[in-house]
């Protein structure tokens, strides 16, 4: 059978603001959006739960999250990779 390729994975950069439950962390998306009317840059940030198999992500980490199948009622990313530590942390 052939091997199904799949298409191009959605990638996000975030800050980790929670790691309270196991395997997963929480991870606060910014972007900046301009308002309809009046145009000024408005920042908005959005929550992703994000797959983290080994538990090494800490609070304030910047981390890249890829798009993955549904892991849970509301885990449909993982963590591709820690791309700044958190400052202060051993």
């Amino acid at each position: 059978m052939a091997k199904k390729k799949r298409g191009i994975r959605k990638s996000l950069v975030g800050t980790v603001v929670s790691t309270a439950m196991q395997k997963t962390v929480t991870v606060a998306v910014d972007r900046l959006v301009a308002h309809p009317l009046y145009k000024k840059i408005q920042r908005k940030t959005s929550k992703f739960l994000a797959h983290d198999e080994n538990e090494i992500c800490k609070v304030g980490d910047r981390v890249r999250i890829v798009e993955t199948r549904p892991l849970s009622a509301r885990k449909r990313w993982r963590v591709a990779e820690i791309i700044a530590s958190a400052a202060g942390t051993d």
